[in-house]
């Protein structure tokens, strides 16, 4: 399938790795021009080339936090054009509800909501005057079933939601979508650095600490298994296409079916 994305300029926030590496990754891979993000130049200068050495795409780098306005301000200027923003940029961590200072709440709630509230506001003028564009927020089912073991995380990707839904609302009648997509337990690098990390701990493999998640920890799976950030990928790649017109306003879901809910 043509996903009709030549010619696009797309920015992933947060792609060195993981998620965002892939979404980056398969964007390039349909023809789309991609700005890959992160914080270090040394990541993205790796993460750039790699992605044109496997796309042969056109690929260009931001070093920078996105999470400040500074950063994102000049990542707009420097890269005019911008019609697809995919916001993936964030943190996660478990933390008991009455050991988590304000502080945390604060900082969760700069890097995983405002970071993508102001990349929007930065880039619809743009979308706008071209009346096009594709804006995705990168939540998680976690907005849907906090987890009492982070709330504050959960926290954020439900505002995620909110912040999607509303600014798709206000841009009804024009040719600019905004989405959100909930990926469920995905094997980033992140979870899969903790998972190694429980397995050796506990002298146990990849795949018997991964069932006993499922079985605990996620027993409403229907894959029962962590997904791979190539599966999140395809369906960001799809929103953000041409093809997806009729798609905005939407929660979707690519959870193996952790949510246990009809619709």
């Amino acid at each position: 399938m043509d996903l009709q994305l030549d010619g696009k300029l797309a920015l992933v926030s947060g792609s060195t790795a993981g998620i965002g590496f892939a979404i980056a990754r398969t964007l390039a891979q349909e023809g789309a021009s991609v700005i890959v993000n992160g914080r270090s130049q040394a990541a993205v200068d790796e993460a750039v080339d790699r992605i044109r050495s496997e796309t042969q795409g056109t690929v260009l780098g931001y070093a920078g936090d996105l999470s400040r306005a500074d950063a994102a301000e000049e990542a707009v200027r420097r890269h005019p054009g911008i019609g697809i923003l995919v916001n993936n940029l964030g943190i996660f961590e478990a933390k008991a509800f009455e050991d988590i200072p304000d502080e945390d709440w604060q900082r969760f709630f700069d890097i995983n909501v405002l970071s993508g509230v102001r990349l929007a506001r930065l880039v619809l003028p743009e979308m706008k005057r071209a009346n096009w564009g594709r804006i995705i927020f990168i939540s998680s089912e976690s907005a849907v079933q906090i987890p009492t073991e982070m709330i504050h995380y959960g926290m954020t990707k439900t505002a995620q939601l909110a912040v999607s839904r509303g600014l798709a609302e206000s841009l009804a009648g024009t040719h600019i979508t905004v989405n959100s997509v909930l990926p469920g337990p995905t094997r980033s690098r992140g979870v899969g650095d903790f998972v190694e990390g429980m397995a050796r701990s506990s002298d146990k493999s990849f795949e018997q600490v991964e069932a006993e998640f499922f079985d605990h920890v996620r027993p409403t799976s229907l894959i029962k298994r962590f997904a791979s950030p190539q599966e999140v990928a395809s369906l960001v790649a799809y929103v953000a296409s041409p093809l997806a017109s009729a798609t905005t306003g939407a929660a979707l879901r690519v959870d193996g079916g952790v949510v246990k809910s009809a619709f």
